[in-house]
């Protein structure tokens, strides 16, 4: 897997800012072919400060994708923040708002008694949402969000430049 950040260093940024800095974040994921090479794309927006994250890897689904955008968001910030994440993954938004408790409760088991797919993700994203205070929203994806629009650019850019690699 890939990473890379540009702009400035929005970790630092709001680990000096105020108590409990406020950041926007949006997320997207792309696969091509499901499974196929995959891509994931964030921006973190804190005041006047912006970082974009980007990862691929080469036989992934979307869905795994999505989960690792939203982890990778959060994982860049070193400090408690207040923070608004944008996704047009409803399994990501209803997964972490809706059904993961009943995962934990059950042991990792879906109402159908099944395995929960992705479980080393979920466990992740659970892990550092904890460390935040978030509230999740869901866009429609490709519907003219500048934010999602963008996530979605880092994600295909992360399979191109992984693909280029090969």
């Amino acid at each position: 897997m890939s990473h890379s950040v540009s702009s400035s260093d929005l970790a630092n940024d709001a680990s000096s800012a105020a108590p409990s800095p406020r950041v926007v974040i949006h997320t997207d994921g792309a696969c091509r072919g499901n499974p196929g090479p995959g891509g994931w794309g964030a921006i973190l927006v804190s005041g006047k400060h912006r970082k974009e994250l980007k990862g691929s890897e080469q036989d992934t689904t979307n869905n795994r994708m999505e989960l690792m955008a939203a982890i990778e968001a959060l994982k860049a910030l070193t400090r408690r923040c207040d923070v608004v994440l944008w996704t047009d993954s409803e399994y990501v938004k209803n997964g972490i708002t809706k059904w993961v408790h009943g995962w934990v409760k059950r042991g990792w088991k879906t109402a159908a008694k099944q395995p929960v797919k992705n479980e080393a993700l979920w466990k992740a994203l659970l892990e550092q949402s904890q460390r935040h205070d978030i509230e999740w929203r869901w866009v429609k994806g490709h519907s003219g969000d500048e934010g999602n629009e963008r996530a979605d650019s880092l994600a295909n850019e992360a399979i191109d430049e992984m693909q280029s690699r090969r």
